[in-house]
């Protein structure tokens, strides 16, 4: 079965995990510093957090915002459940925006049709790989005293309006899951302009430790003591995961290169061809192509998709909408209420899509998803 996604392992990124197996530290040591420093310097020379995985950079993003009861999350329906889930788990409501029906990235004039006074933060989705109009989003947000996060599990490497991914929003989160841009094995990161979210967010990471002793509540204790102001989990990434993010960063130009060029050829490919949709590329923006999202027209999407899978190409579909799953829908939440992100999903199919992928297999998935649509 041909995947519709994978990971990219070369010997060098063995290496350097190997180097790590064979030294003084396993998990957070110099191996995580100097991935945070660079991806700090990849994304605008923020401070970077990394973590666990890329659920857990939203949690820990969310938290560092001071998400909590009262509060209003808004984002789109159209992403992993993640980003609504981790904000609810907070206490916060949840409250879904529309996407365009183009690009299926959240709309900000939907946006700017449900926010109110107890929005806490405006949560976008770089969904497929492209940023989402963060320059319409932040003056919604900065108007009503909320934080706009950018959720750019998928766009890693991307830029708009020449600006990187990252330096987009206030806080932006990442993952590196093995089908991602770039991979940790599991891993994610936060990028917080803001220095005190993002202090607020290496604490909370870091099971909310605190080692500065001008902070320290209890003073007369020795040069050993740390304490804990806030509750904070344990996210913090190994060594080795660092490791071999730090080598997989030296190859994201050619992973993107690459992704560009199967996207080109999917893109000829299927232009102008009766019953499928090709992406839309936001103008201003230079995608990570993440995912190959081609829409299947006249209610063809399952045939279609079980045809694919039976001629042993491994195609997805990217997402369901957040609030058909049931853990929202007990909550009230009801079919309709996001009618593009709907449509969109109904019609949306993965092909697949990543750097070690060939022409022949790119070829092969065209010819095949041809038959099955002609």
């Amino acid at each position: 079965m041909l995947p519709y996604g994978r990971q990219s392992i070369s010997e060098q990124d063995i290496e350097a995990v190997t180097a790590v197996l064979r030294g003084d530290w396993l998990t957070t040591g110099p191996a995580v510093t100097a991935f945070e420093t660079a991806v700090s310097e990849l994304t605008g020379g923020h401070r970077a957090v990394s973590c666990t995985s890329g659920t857990a950079a939203l949690h820990i993003a969310y938290a560092a915002l001071g998400v909590g009861p009262g509060d209003e999350v808004v984002t789109t329906p159209m992403t992993f459940v993640a980003t609504a889930s981790c904000a609810a788990m907070l206490g916060a409501k949840v409250v879904f925006a529309d996407v365009a029906e183009d690009t299926a990235l959240i709309d900000p004039a939907a946006v700017s049709s449900v926010i109110s006074e107890r929005t806490k933060v405006i949560a976008a989705v770089d969904y497929a790989g492209q940023a989402a109009d963060y320059a319409a989003l932040q003056p919604l947000a900065d108007g009503i005293g909320a934080r706009t996060l950018a959720d750019a599990a998928h766009s890693v490497g991307g830029t708009a309006d020449g600006c990187p991914v990252g330096d987009l929003a206030d806080v932006t989160t990442m993952s590196f899951f093995p089908t991602k841009n770039l991979t940790t094995g599991e891993g994610g990161a936060v990028v917080c302009k803001d220095p005190a979210i993002g202090q607020r967010a290496h604490e909370f990471h870091f099971i909310g430790l605190v080692r500065d002793p001008d902070r320290f509540e209890i003073t007369d204790e020795g040069p050993w003591h740390q304490e804990v102001h806030e509750y904070g989990v344990n996210y913090r990434l190994t060594d080795i995961g660092a490791a071999l993010g730090l080598s997989q960063l030296r190859r994201l130009a050619d992973f993107k290169r690459r992704r560009t060029e199967i996207t080109a050829r999917y893109n000829e490919a299927l232009r102008g061809v009766d019953g499928v949709r090709t992406p839309v590329q936001r103008p201003g923006v230079d995608p990570a192509w993440h995912l190959y999202p081609v829409r299947v027209l006249g209610g063809r999407r399952r045939e279609v998709f079980e045809g694919m899978r039976a001629a042993g190409i491994g195609v997805q579909v990217n997402y369901i909408p957040v609030y058909w799953h049931p853990v929202f829908a007990h909550q009230g939440y009801r079919r309709g209420l996001c009618p593009n992100a709907e449509r969109f999903y109904a019609e949306e199919l993965s092909l697949p899509l990543f750097p070690d992928l060939t022409d022949a297999d790119v070829d092969r998935v065209i010819e095949t998803l041809l038959k099955l649509i002609g």
